[in-house]
């Protein structure tokens, strides 16, 4: 008989007990020291190590189909990063965002990874992630990321967070398939973007 695995249950800590949260800067120090290393595979997520999702092409081929998709759109003085961290320091967090908009030169970061006042957008591409990646709006809203989008593959849609007040998106806009949204650089419009220029052409599909 062939055994099924069965997802791992979440740790659940005795009542009283609180885990303790890293800062980004106890984050960073460990990575330096070679305590963490690329092959574990981890993120700074609100104070927490948070294991990366694997990803099934489809999520793979959007998250590129997207970051070429924008790259084309991008005036001068901006660039995409692709799976690269994000300092968030005031919500304890360094995600590493599907694709990430950020002023300058990729040289411009040899010392450090860009900050909320560096980027302009995030994009996180869910399929199975989908409610992860809902949560993480507290995240970027609260980290001062201007604008998040969610490309929802499942539903062929696309969730745009946009300005937060006081740490807070205000409840998303949702773009289907043939609409087009605006891509904003420094509270201006740039370009407009197909959504489905963001989505993986469906299976099958021409």
């Amino acid at each position: 008989m062939t055994s099924v695995a069965t997802p791992p249950v979440p740790l659940m800590l005795p009542p009283g007990l609180v885990p303790y949260r890293l800062t980004v800067d106890q984050y960073e120090a460990m990575v330096d020291a070679g305590i963490l290393t690329e092959h574990d595979r981890l993120e700074l997520i609100e104070g927490m190590l948070v294991k990366k999702m694997t990803k099934k092409p489809d999520h793979s081929a959007g998250s590129e189909k997207g970051r070429r998709t924008i790259d084309r759109a991008l005036p001068a003085g901006w660039h995409t990063r692709h799976e690269q961290p994000i300092r968030i320091p005031p919500r304890d967090s360094e995600p590493e965002p599907d694709i990430a908009v950020v002023r300058g030169d990729v040289e411009d970061y040899i010392t450090r990874h860009p900050g909320a006042p560096d980027t302009a957008l995030v994009v996180e591409v869910a399929r199975s992630s989908l409610a992860a990646d809902r949560a993480l709006a507290k995240t970027y809203g609260g980290g001062g990321i201007p604008v998040y989008w969610i490309v929802n593959v499942v539903d062929r849609q696309l969730e745009v967070y946009a300005h937060p007040t006081d740490g807070v998106y205000p409840d998303p806009a949702i773009l289907g398939e043939t609409e087009s949204v605006d891509l904003i650089l420094a509270d201006q419009v740039v370009a407009q973007i197909p959504v489905a220029d963001l989505l993986p052409r469906k299976p099958g599909g021409a």
